[in-house]
């Protein structure tokens, strides 16, 4: 009798294991984890300085990543998990005169806080260490690269930030035809308030005693430009002002905001202090010999008083943050960055996902 060779039943179990295999491999590889051109991400981030006495080359970095149109560079953190397609907060962080972008990124750290709150933060550089409008057209190819490449869908929000003049320059871009209708909140980081400005120590910006340099925005022309800014912008957006009390004269922070009223919030209410029993990163180590303490102290541990104007029209926060016993250039404490990165999650976005 001929004996009959049947291959179906291997072959079925061969054809079953191999498409396994392969629904597998697509299944990992949908899930590797989404990186962005030319920044690869690392655990720590690149550059991060330690808790204290940060090298000075490491402060001056201008940061890893290209833009590639005018070939300047910036630092693009994010979480190195991130999914394809996963909703983020994106973040453009501006320093401040005579500053750097690394020092930007480790006087406001929310680098530390990237993986926690599904962060994307763009901190640009200027090689001029102060922000003018021939800066435009970089930092729009920044925000145009990365809102291309996650996609504009998955950005659930999108926040300037700004310290000192990097505030003022948010001040005046979120005024530009590009950013207006792409902003959904302006962090000011002692870079001007929306809706009534503190007045400035008296002994804001002097110079020390070694004779260093002072950063270029003295307290005159840091009222020159706040003026020139002064009328209220037309897009709406929520906004946040956070300053030390060393910043302002006797009086303080004005108890009102114009800003809030046009956003139509309820009346300002105190929330529970923020205790940081940690330091800062950074400091300005120019203005120490002798210290001023308005403009700025060596880092140590805190307290923030908070102020949120509640129940704003369609969803807008607008706060205030005052740090006590604090100047222009201490870095911020790990609580009270936190707790920043808090409110601005709290307000609502998707103004980049209606932008044709």
């Amino acid at each position: 009798m001929k004996r009959s060779t049947n291959w179906a039943g291997p072959l079925s179990v061969l054809g079953v294991v191999l498409g396994a295999m392969a629904a597998l491999a697509g299944f990992a590889n949908a899930q590797q984890p989404f990186q962005f051109s030319g920044a690869p991400c690392a655990t720590p981030p690149a550059l991060h300085c330690p808790d204290k006495d940060c090298p000075a080359d490491r402060v001056i970095n201008p940061g890893p990543v290209a833009e590639m149109k005018s070939r300047r560079t910036y630092f693009l953190d994010y979480p190195c998990d991130l999914k394809p397609g996963e909703p983020v907060t994106f973040i453009l962080s501006l320093h401040g005169a005579g500053s750097y972008g690394n020092w930007q990124r480790h006087y406001f750290p929310i680098v530390d806080y990237k993986d926690k709150y599904r962060l994307v933060i763009a901190t640009p550089n200027s090689p001029t260490r102060t922000w003018s409008p021939a800066d435009d057209e970089y930092l729009q190819n920044i925000v145009n690269s990365v809102v291309d490449q996650i996609g504009k869908a998955n950005i659930k929000a999108f926040w300037l930030v700004g310290h000192s003049q990097g505030g003022m320059t948010s001040n005046r871009i979120v005024r530009t035809e590009f950013f207006k209708d792409r902003v959904d909140g302006w962090l000011s980081l002692s870079g001007g308030r929306l809706g009534a400005n503190p007045g400035r120590a008296s002994s804001f910006g002097a110079r020390g005693a070694t004779g260093a340099a002072p950063v270029p925005v003295t307290a005159p022309a840091f009222a020159a430009a706040a003026a020139a800014l002064r009328e209220p912008p037309s897009s709406e957006f929520s906004f946040i002002y956070e300053t030390g009390q060393r910043e302002m004269d006797d009086k303080g922070i004005p108890e009102t905001s114009a800003w809030a009223e046009m956003a139509k919030c309820g009346p300002r209410r105190k929330l529970e202090d923020i205790v940081d029993l940690k330091a800062g990163y950074v400091y300005d180590s120019t203005r120490q010999t002798p210290p001023n303490p308005s403009w700025g102290l060596l880092p140590a541990p805190g307290k923030a008083q908070v102020y949120v104007y509640p129940n704003c029209h369609d969803g807008t926060v607008v706060a205030d943050v005052v740090r006590i016993e604090k100047g222009h250039t201490e870095g911020l404490e790990p609580k009270i960055t936190e707790e920043l990165v808090k409110l601005m999650l709290s307000a609502k976005g998707g103004k980049i996902q209606r932008t044709n």
